[in-house]
């Protein structure tokens, strides 16, 4: 038991540090983002192809950082010319776009029978309790790392400038200031946390296949900062751990419902999230951790 939540702990920080990248990129800046899966995918393959190459972890995960947010650059680029949903639909088509390339190049990434083997993280400690431990202490190193600069960023003037832009971007224009260079490093920015996030599940399940990086991911992360609360970094934490509690627990449903197979009850799940965000959306659309006084 206290391996399995000890596992579902160390998912739940990997998912946190999604949710803060894209609380960065839309919660604080207002760029609506659907392809944040497809970063999470480069961080996963370039730790992991980087890593039975040889090289240390220590190098692999800060590649991977910096290769998921070059991959978002010619993102942000697009963005400075397109709408928002405009803007939604190119990143939705851009992590899809990923997904066909690790599926299809098979002299890199192996295809659909994905990269075995990866190596662990604390190698050096033997599989069980104590290594789980060790993985999810530093994984919450990096995620508190993570919480206490985005909560700087969110109090200096650069947090104010890409807040602007996300509340009146040509009010923000009308002052002097250019959004374009700031929509790029947030951009930037959040797709490293991604890619960051990527390398740590690559790394804690040792094996890696396309299937993992669907969009449903997205969809998620999404779901965990409408329900904590967009625009909001306590959001993204609390939302994430909701949404965690919430599928593992659903597992368990089976034991309660009769008669219910096990693809049924994937679907049942799906089902249920979907109807939590209309819901939320509905009524509570600020998140939990929104302004009580609004609706």
């Amino acid at each position: 038991m206290d391996a399995y939540l000890a596992a579902i702990a160390i998912i739940a920080l990997i998912y946190m540090l999604l949710s803060l990248g894209l609380t960065l990129q839309y919660g604080l800046t207002g760029l609506i983002n659907f392809g944040h899966v497809g970063f999470f995918a480069i961080g996963a393959y370039t730790s992991a192809l980087l890593s039975l190459q040889g090289l240390p972890l220590a190098l692999t995960i800060p590649a991977a950082a910096v290769t998921a947010g070059l991959a978002a650059w010619p993102i942000g680029l697009i963005s400075l010319r397109l709408r928002d949903d405009y803007f939604a639909i190119v990143t939705l088509g851009f992590s899809e776009t990923v997904r066909l390339v690790i599926t299809s190049e098979k002299w890199l990434t192996n295809g659909v029978q994905g990269i075995p083997g990866i190596p662990r993280l604390f190698e050096t400690i033997s599989v069980g309790i104590g290594a789980q431990l060790a993985v999810m202490g530093l994984i919450l190193a990096v995620t508190l790392a993570a919480i206490y600069a985005m909560r700087r960023i969110v109090a200096s003037p650069f947090g104010r400038v890409i807040e602007a832009i996300r509340d009146n971007e040509e009010a923000l224009q009308a002052l002097g200031k250019d959004p374009a260079g700031f929509k790029i490093q947030v951009l930037i920015l959040g797709s490293a946390l991604a890619g960051i996030a990527g390398a740590f599940y690559a790394h804690y399940i040792t094996y890696i296949v396309p299937d993992q990086f669907i969009p449903l991911v997205t969809f998620y992360v999404w779901m965990a900062i409408i329900i904590g609360g967009v625009g909001r970094v306590s959001g993204a934490i609390v939302g994430t751990g909701l949404l965690m509690l919430f599928l593992e627990g659903s597992r368990f449903l089976r034991d309660i419902v009769p008669g219910v197979s096990e693809v049924e009850m994937a679907s049942l799940r799906i089902g249920v999230v979907g109807l939590l965000l209309v819901l939320f959306t509905i009524y509570r659309p600020q998140g939990l951790m929104g302004d009580f006084t609004k609706r």
